[in-house]
């Protein structure tokens, strides 16, 4: 069986607290990504989804430019350990009706696997 390190991707996108939701939308599109970890002092506190974008700021008809991360970041994020099965990451995601994990190995978050990831493991077991 696959494993979420397999899937996962390591390279976390992140944008401090105090920032707002324009700037969160704007990182995701620049880095055509659909999640952004949200850091204070450094320390990831939540996590901003293309969802909360749309049901939490267009939705909800708010000025994103006006709008602070903090105030539609969901928290605490959810996360699975990076030598879990895939399986085991989709269920997490079925359970709290989320699209994005963080994925941690020894107690720190090393990467993020969204449900497009889950995608892809057909071809990998292959090999």
């Amino acid at each position: 069986m696959i494993t979420v390190d397999r899937l996962m991707t390591r390279h976390l996108v992140t944008l401090e607290t105090g920032r707002s939701a324009l700037e969160a939308a704007t990182l995701m599109k620049t880095r055509t990504i659909g999640s952004v970890f949200i850091t204070q002092h450094s320390r990831i506190v939540g996590i901003v989804t293309e969802s909360d974008i749309i049901r939490k700021v267009v939705g909800a008809d708010q000025a994103p430019a006006a709008l602070l991360v903090e105030n539609i970041m969901s928290s605490p994020v959810i996360g699975i350990d990076s030598r879990q099965l895939v399986t085991d990451a989709a269920d997490l995601m079925e359970r709290h009706k989320i699209r994005h994990l963080a994925v941690s190995s020894a107690h720190a978050i090393v990467g993020v696997v969204s449900v497009r990831d889950l995608l892809h493991p057909v071809a990998i077991d292959e090999l």
